[in-house]
């Protein structure tokens, strides 16, 4: 009978624990998306300005 119950509370603690190392590593992760967002966006930018300049200079690219 103390094998069953150290088992079950074994079993649980690990639920906990592995929801709480789940937990963490999400938010962890939207922390590192949220701090990545502004230099994404603004290469986002840059790179559509280079395409605009790119056709401007080279219309036959766009059929032009």
């Amino acid at each position: 009978m103390l094998v069953l119950v150290a088992t079950v509370i074994l079993y649980v603690c690990g639920f906990v624990f592995l929801y709480g190392v789940i937990r963490i590593a999400v938010r962890h992760a939207f922390e590192d998306l949220e701090a990545r967002r502004p230099d994404l966006l603004r290469a986002r930018e840059d790179a559509a300005a280079q395409d605009h300049a790119f056709v401007r200079e080279n219309p036959f690219v766009a059929n032009g």
